[in-house]
């Protein structure tokens, strides 16, 4: 276990600025999940901590230890950081077990040193150890990968988008082992990834990326509930937009008189709301407003519903139970769950 940190970390290429004064820490034993879109700077920030890259000012101290910072740039192998690879890179001519044990001191690799250990460790049975890589699915591929990252103890490990190649069962399933194998081997972890649902579901603490800079740093809970700009709200999984006004700690907007989630300045403002908030009725209750359903996209377990608000004209979405679907054309009454976020006027919608 180690904590890492981050203070002032600048890169840039030519005189295009890819990262800037990036500040973070992460504490010992957490996984902190790197979020953000595609030209973030997400690649550039792994390359950086793993010492591929030199920063142009700023530090990264791993446990207490510069490994970056002016005048001092520790080699890669010199790190202790353990790599997890998008899609593995397993050798193709090693076995399983010597791909484990690649990157170790030559008797260990010889008496293939704590494989069955670590194979136990990321759900994979003993016998793997014998099979060529490509002989395993793509989700034990990635487990091999995190067993050959963990095999030198290292003081961090880098995920580098590792599940992004794996289809959507495979996907979670791995997700899971290898968040397993690294709570047990209480490791420091950082997974750079562009999938919202990856990192909300994987991090302990959620960074945002944004265009180099480090827009917010908060639990999965805080960043999906609170984004910190409207542009994060539809970064961070689908967001209603609606025209408002902030009053007496209130936004009053067309969906009626809605709680803040956080003190917001009063006046004009742009209302957020999440889709699985946008609750549908058959008939009119208190608090209620008219809405025509547009269309619905049925998804199984859920549906996506289209809405139109007579009243104001505006469209918004809901995410309702797949059980129960309204018929496109169908005259529904509207209610919200929950406290809404405000933005000031200057991020309304346009």
């Amino acid at each position: 276990m180690a904590k890492l940190d981050i203070t002032g970390l600048s890169k840039a290429f030519g005189s295009h600025p890819v990262i800037a004064d990036f500040n973070l820490h992460i504490g010992s034993g957490s996984l902190m999940a790197i979020l953000g879109p595609s030209g973030s700077g997400k690649t550039t920030l792994l390359r950086l901590l793993c010492g591929f890259e030199r920063a142009q000012a700023g530090t990264i101290g791993i446990d207490g230890r510069v490994v970056s910072g002016p005048g001092v740039h520790v080699q890669p192998e010199q790190r202790r950081i353990g790599y997890v690879a998008q899609e593995g890179a397993l050798f193709p001519h090693l076995s399983v077990a010597d791909n484990i044990v690649f990157g170790l001191p030559r008797a260990q690799r010889r008496a293939h040193h704590r494989v069955a250990e670590l194979l136990e460790l990321v759900g994979l049975p003993q016998a793997y150890a014998a099979r060529p890589p490509q002989h395993l699915s793509g989700g034990e591929q990635q487990r091999v990968a995190l067993a050959r990252a963990l095999a030198a103890a290292p003081s961090v490990v880098l995920l580098d988008e590792p599940f992004s190649a794996l289809d959507a069962a495979l996907r979670s399933e791995t997700r899971n082992a290898v968040v397993h194998a690294l709570e047990a081997t209480r490791a420091t972890a950082v997974l750079v990834t562009h999938d919202q649902a990856e990192a909300l579901s994987m991090g302990d603490h959620v960074a945002v990326l944004w265009q180099g800079r480090l827009a917010q740093v908060a639990t999965p809970q805080e960043l999906y509930r609170a984004p910190a700009t409207r542009e994060l709200a539809r970064f961070v999984g689908e967001a209603v937009l609606l025209e408002g006004v902030v009053a007496e700690h209130r936004a009053v907007c067309s969906l009626g008189s809605l709680p803040l989630a956080a003190p917001t300045a009063p006046g004009p403002a742009a209302v957020m709301l999440r889709p699985e908030q946008i609750l549908l009725l058959p008939e009119s209750m208190p608090d209620t407003v008219p809405a025509q359903v547009e269309s619905v996209v049925f998804m199984g377990a859920h549906a996506n519903v289209q809405l139109a608000l007579p009243a104001s004209g505006e469209r918004i979405a809901a995410r309702i139970s797949g059980q129960s679907v309204p018929a496109p054309g169908a005259r529904m009454w509207v209610s919200v769950c929950g406290p809404a976020v405000a933005y000031p006027a200057a991020t309304r919608p346009s």
